[in-house]
């Protein structure tokens, strides 16, 4: 049987526990080059966060957001390498959403600061409330017309579930939220990347364009670590 890639897996939504969390350690402990994975009795409370954290943690620390792609609005693959350098808001977005406003003020912030390196990314999903139910063509008019967005918009996506989309799984990974929860609560959840690819700081639905302007511009002093 293939081990599952945790990456992929949703722990918040995944039915069954137990084969996720041997499949994240056997997967750390091989990488590592430790022995007894599948040794591993099947772990429970306090045990399964360190078996997860533990193997997320083995795997994370060598990656950032540079090792994925996506879809664009338009159908063309983008590399996130592409914003290497850069300072990234990542948004997941729906036109109907009582927090779709936000678009206004994701535009302004990119306007602001696009030159000083920041650029923004929305992402599409029909997951909450179904809130997203037209075509990326739809998407695009409804962004365009009604707000004016010009940031980099992508295809719809999933955040949460057996088909999170690999970016997403990734960012939950790196910054959950409340209690140590990964999973994706409502549209406009928006995850802050440093220069060098790295989730910084996540932040809820609730808070504005405006309320992370401070830590954007934070960032955009910074200059990357990395080559």
């Amino acid at each position: 049987m293939t081990t599952p890639n945790y990456l992929t897996i949703d722990p918040d939504t995944f039915a069954d526990e137990r084969r996720f969390v041997l499949g994240c350690l056997d997967q750390a402990l091989r990488e590592s080059g430790e022995p007894g994975a599948r040794a591993c009795p099947a772990p429970r409370g306090g045990v399964y966060y360190l078996c997860t954290a533990f193997a997320q943690k083995n795997r994370m620390e060598h990656m950032s957001i540079y090792d994925f792609s996506a879809t664009r609005i338009d159908g063309t693959l983008q590399s996130m390498a592409d914003y290497r350098g850069k300072v990234v808001l990542i948004v997941n977005v729906a036109s109907r959403c009582g927090f779709a406003p936000q678009y206004a003020g994701l535009e302004a912030l990119y306007e602001r600061y696009k030159d000083e390196g920041l650029v923004i990314l929305g992402f599409p999903c029909n997951q909450f409330g179904f809130q997203e139910p037209g075509s990326e063509a739809e998407i695009q008019e409804f962004c365009s017309l009604t707000y004016g967005v010009s940031f980099p918009m992508f295809a719809k996506i999933d955040v949460n579930g057996p088909e999170t989309h690999p970016l997403y799984a990734y960012l939950k990974a790196a910054q959950p939220g409340f209690l140590g929860s990964q999973a994706i609560k409502w549209n406009f959840t928006k995850f802050l990347v440093d220069r060098d690819g790295l989730v910084v700081r996540r932040y809820a639905p609730t808070d504005t364009p405006e309320y992370i302007e401070r830590d954007v511009v934070e960032l955009l002093h910074e200059q990357p670590t990395t080559a």
